[in-house]
Parts: C-alpha cells; sequence; structure tokens
C-alpha cells in the first residue's frame, strides 16, 4: 500500500482538475482498501474514494483528508458469471468479455473509470445499464463495520441512480458480479435507434459481439467520449448532465416554453420514463438554449463534438469549469424551465 502527502489529484481524474489530498493511498487488495477506510473512520479523517476519476470534479484547493486510490485487480469469468475487482480498467473489462463471446455489456464500451464505479452511477450507454447485467456487489459497509454482498434488487437501481449513490458515505465497492449471455458470439439485442442505424440493422437485432464493440467505439469517438491524451474535447467527464426526467405537468409546461421559444412544429426528444413521467435531452437543451458545440471563450468550454460534454482545453481550472456549468444551468433554466443536474460528484465545490 504507497502513501503520499500533499500529492496531486488532478493527474487521476479525466478533467485533469483540482489540488492535492492531504494524504493519498494507494490499495492494491481488498484488504488493503478495508483496512484504509477503517483507519480513516476511526480518526474521523474525510476520506475520498478515488476509482479511474471520471466521475470526479476536485475543488481547486485540494482535498483535505485521505483519498483512497483503488487500483485492485481481479477478472474472473466462470461460465457466463464474471467478477471483477473494483480497481479494474472498466473498457478493458468489456473488451475481455468481447473476446469471451459474451453479450450484455459491449454497448458499454469506451467508458472510461473503474469497474467498481458503475454500480455507483448505474453506468449506461448506447441502449445497456449495467444494472441488467449485475447480481451483486460487495462492498465494505461503513456504517456496519463489515464486508457485505448486496443483491440487484438491494442495489435500487434507477437511471443515474443507486442505493450506494443515495448514501455515498456509507458503502465502498470491493467487487461487481455480472450474469452475462452466451448468445453464440452474438451481441444482445440492440436497444438504441443510433447503434442499430449505424450497423443498418433493426432495433432489436443481434450483430456479432466484436461489430457492436467498435461500432459503439467509433460513435463515443465521434463525440468526444474515448480518452485520448491528445484530444482536450475528452478532457472531460463525459456527459456532465443527466436528461430530464419530467412529471406530466412539468412537461407539458416544457413543451409550452419549447413551442414558445422554437415553434410550434418543434418536437422535443421525448421517452416514456415510467410512472407518467418523461424523460427528455440534456444535449437538446443546452443546443436549443444557445450553447452549441466549442461554446466559450474561456479554458473551459463545451466540447466541439458534443454539447453535453464540458472540457478543460488545457489550462482551466475548477472555478473556471463551474462557472461554464453555471452559465448553462441558468441558460437552460431560463429558456425552458428545466433545471439540469450535474452527473459527475463533485469534492468540495458544488454548483
Amino acid at each position: 500500500m504507497q502513501e503520499l502527502h500533499e500529492a496531486p489529484l488532478a493527474p487521476l481524474t479525466t478533467f485533469r482538475l483540482g489540488g492535492p489530498a492531504a494524504r493519498l493511498i494507494t490499495a492494491t487488495t481488498d484488504a488493503e482498501v478495508v483496512d484504509a477506510v477503517r483507519a480513516a473512520d476511526a480518526s474521523g479523517t474525510p476520506l475520498l474514494v478515488v476509482g479511474g476519476g471520471s466521475n470526479l470534479i476536485v475543488a481547486d484547493k485540494g482535498f483535505a483528508g485521505t483519498a483512497l486510490r483503488i487500483a485492485t485487480q481481479g477478472f474472473e469469468l466462470d461460465g457466463t458469471q464474471l467478477e471483477l475487482a473494483a480497481g479494474e480498467v472498466w473498457t478493458d473489462a468489456v473488451a475481455r468479455t468481447v473476446e469471451a463471446g459474451l453479450a450484455g455489456i459491449e454497448c458499454l464500451a469506451g467508458i472510461p473509470g473503474s469497474a467498481g464505479a458503475t454500480p455507483i452511477q448505474n453506468v449506461g450507454a448506447y441502449g445497456q445499464e449495467v444494472s441488467s447485467t449485475i447480481t451483486e456487489v460487495i462492498a465494505y459497509d461503513r456504517e456496519a463495520g463489515e464486508t457485505v454482498t448486496l443483491s440487484n434488487a438491494e442495489c435500487a437501481f434507477s437511471y443515474r441512480h443507486s442505493r450506494f449513490k443515495s448514501d455515498p458515505e456509507r458503502y465502498v465497492v470491493l467487487r461487481v458480479r455480472f450474469a452475462l449471455e452466451d448468445a453464440g458470439g452474438l451481441s444482445a439485442p440492440l436497444k438504441y435507434p443510433e447503434t442499430a442505424r449505424a450497423l443498418g440493422v433493426e432495433a432489436g437485432d443481434r450483430v456479432p459481439l466484436g461489430q457492436a464493440r467498435e461500432t459503439v467505439l467509433k460513435l463515443r469517438a465521434g463525440k468526444g467520449m474515448v480518452l485520448d491524451p491528445e484530444d482536450h474535447d475528452t478532457w472531460s467527464a463525459g456527459s456532465f448532465f443527466t436528461n430530464p426526467i419530467l412529471t406530466a405537468g412539468e412537461y407539458e409546461a416544457f413543451l409550452e416554453r419549447a413551442h414558445e421559444r422554437l415553434g410550434a412544429d418543434v418536437t422535443p426528444p421525448a421517452y416514456p420514463a415510467g410512472e407518467g413521467r418523461t424523460k427528455t435531452s440534456a444535449a437538446w437543451l443546452i443546443d436549443k438554449a444557445g450553447f452549441t458545440k466549442g461554446y466559450g471563450t474561456g479554458p473551459a468550454r463545451i466540447s466541439t463534438k458534443h454539447t453535453l460534454a464540458l472540457t478543460n482545453r488545457g489550462a482551466a481550472t475548477t472555478e473556471d469549469l463551474l462557472a461554464l456549468a453555471r452559465e448553462v444551468v441558468a441558460g437552460v433554466h431560463e429558456a425552458f424551465g428545466v433545471t439540469l443536474v450535474n452527473e459527475p460528484v463533485m469534492v468540495g465545490v458544488s454548483l
């Protein structure tokens, strides 16, 4: 277990932003993770758990506590059952399942970060969510002081949310178990229209696993959503805002505002979200509110490839990024009456 003091956190995040941690511990086994968490809790030291850093926004002043970087490794495949250590690189794990001929997470290719972060956010893209394949999550319960195994139902998954996200100080994910599918080398049925169109098939069809993965990677790369150190459009946290889910009344009010602003013939994106609610597109809202690709003149700007990504152009500070985010939130609310919610975790800052 490695320990550093006044250690920079910016290099551990995809935004490359944020000040130092008073103490940085890198744990390579589950036992080291648990020991570090217990020690911090026993001493009352603030704890920041860091995986791949793809969903973190750290204050410029840094973190006055212990940052615990989880660097555990473990990829265990038993038939169609997969167990990943929390520190496994997610994109590599997806590639290995595709090589093994197993379907279920192939459309989650290219998402940066670690395996342990996927159940927290209920990571999803291109028609797949990890909640569809996760069977159990093994975590250290800081409240109970013991390691626990939570079933899929106990994880309380919903859109970009989970039990872990609703109670962020309680659990530290150690391992994640998945049930995948052997479909003879074919993907799971494609649910996302953009993916199906790119593959020249219909929604619901299956395609060769490798073809599905490569197509998703190309789609993501075209939006700056695959990490590339030379491309500042990827110095981001991917989608900065979640897609708003509106009640029937909120959606009617939103439609009225949209028609007033853009014309009665405009139909905003709308997807059923259960219980009479409707999900609309944050990217559409941002664009139609006037924040187009490349918006901004400072060191933090909207991606030139995707309006949903806010980016560090190389010399930004966290405050530069937050100023841009606040401008976008205020502009969308003024235009459409909808309040955008950030997807990344804020450490020492807020919108």
